[in-house]
């Protein structure tokens, strides 16, 4: 796993983004056991601690259920998956629609470049 860390936002909050990714895109699937606090942190170069509050924020989202024998989980609530992943969705068509507001494009000049960029 290959973790792109910045010093430009607070690293938990990358490594939470970071595992969010991997669970919406399927890497970690629902109902899979994911690697321990420490074995992530050792993967990322992090401090453990820095690493169990990005993962204590997941399962207060609810993505990680916490299984005192089985370690960490992914949820298969699709609800939550399903709702996470449109965020993020949403998210990056805001950021890409804002980037190309700043190179001039209007609304339907942004559609005719995705039009276009869809026919590959």
């Amino acid at each position: 796993m290959s973790w792109k860390l910045k010093n430009d936002r607070p690293i938990y909050t990358q490594l939470l983004e970071q595992i969010e990714q991997k669970i919406i895109s399927g890497e970690y699937e629902p109902g899979s056991k994911l690697p321990s606090v420490r074995e992530l942190a050792a993967e990322a170069a992090v401090n453990p601690n820095t690493m169990q509050r990005a993962m204590a924020e997941l399962e207060s989202r609810g993505l990680i259920i916490t299984n005192r024998t089985a370690g960490r989980v992914v949820t298969e609530n699709q609800d939550i998956l399903i709702r996470l992943r449109e965020s993020r969705a949403a998210d990056y068509t805001d950021e890409y629609i804002s980037k190309m507001a700043e190179l001039k494009y209007n609304k339907d000049e942004i559609i005719k470049f995705i039009q276009k960029g869809d026919k590959s």
